[in-house]
């Protein structure tokens, strides 16, 4: 995977983006605390500043963190699936 600059999305320079072989945008979070409602909120803020620059990628997150149902959920809804690594 290679790493992208998130600046170009407008988001800030500490978010790690990679992009796949697929073109599809990856944003990666890599801890150990669980993900919840609160960051799956700022995750679909992310999502939707990628999408106003490049409409036709898909994005989706890769995290090493356990992930709340009712986020994992929420972020299905919106079309962001949520992959381990």
């Amino acid at each position: 995977m290679k790493k992208i600059d998130p600046t170009q999305y407008n988001l800030f320079s500490r978010v790690d983006l990679r992009q796949g072989k697929s073109n599809d945008i990856y944003i990666v979070i890599n801890r150990k605390s669980r993900i919840i409602m609160k960051d799956g909120i700022k995750i679909l803020e992310m999502v939707k500043k990628i999408n106003k620059v490049d409409r036709n990628k898909r994005v989706s997150v890769l995290t090493s963190a356990p992930v709340c149902s009712k986020t994992k959920q929420f972020l299905l809804d919106n079309n962001t699936s949520i992959d381990p690594f």
